[in-house]
């Protein structure tokens, strides 16, 4: 995996819709994973200016809250539909969608696995870095379900500002596994802000560890980090890119 920090967040949205631009360049009909989240938001503004260049993409959702459907403004399904999905008009047959509050949530878990091992594997997955070095909702454990899943989240996690604006306890998520992840035949992993900058300089030490699931992006042969220069303060000279 490459780190590289980018002087701010400005730089640092325009790199990675850089990437994903060139990926679309080169396969129209790229499978692209979507994250959730604040870190992701300005790349995505970018890549809806110009919707054009994207105009055969397929999209998968990363993950979802348990009990929370698609209408509730803390899903994450709303996050990227208002983002992503509605500005660039993606139709149905073109996406990939988690039921946060799908009666079975491991009856909804099998149904988006068979819908990406039908369209799959993912062409380039977009990640964020959770304060606990979690990727997507796997969370810190001795070890993993390495598909889709429904995961038990971490008192962290169950905190997230996401989740502020929904008045349901949520205790678990549906999410893609870390199999899932690293099949990917591209990552990109966005890390912005101060409050990022003990489990960015973790992941820059490049142990890999159950403890950090992030630390597995090390194994991916084409992952790459993008950070601003606030997340990466704490990072020893010499592990990343300026």
């Amino acid at each position: 995996m490459r780190i590289t920090v980018l002087p701010d967040r400005e730089a640092l949205d325009r790199a990675a819709a850089d990437v994903i631009w060139e990926a679309a360049r080169a396969k129209p009909h790229l499978l692209i994973c979507l994250a959730s989240g604040e870190t992701p938001t300005g790349m995505y503004a970018l890549l809806t200016a110009a919707p054009e260049r994207l105009a055969s993409a397929r999209y998968i959702q990363l993950d979802e809250w348990a009990g929370v459907g698609p209408d509730d403004p803390a899903s994450c399904a709303a996050y990227l539909q208002s983002t992503m999905l509605d500005p660039l008009a993606v139709p149905p047959e073109r996406r990939i969608d988690f039921r946060g509050d799908a009666p079975d949530a491991a009856a909804e878990c099998r149904r988006v696995a068979a819908a990406l091992e039908a369209a799959g594997p993912i062409d380039l997955c977009i990640l964020g870095l959770g304060l606990n070095g979690h990727l997507a909702l796997n969370e810190p454990a001795e070890s993993f379900d390495p598909f889709c899943h429904v995961a038990t989240l971490a008192e962290q996690s169950r905190t997230h500002p996401m989740l502020a604006e929904t008045a349901a306890p949520v205790r678990q998520g549906l999410t893609l596994g870390l199999g899932d992840i690293l099949r990917s035949h591209r990552i990109l992993l966005m890390v912005s802000g101060a409050a990022k900058r003990m489990p960015l300089a973790r992941l820059a030490a490049r142990r890999v560890t159950p403890a950090l699931p992030a630390s597995f992006l090390w194994l991916h042969g084409d992952a790459a980090c993008l950070c601003d220069r606030d997340a990466a303060a704490d990072i020893e000279p010499g592990d990343a890119e300026l």
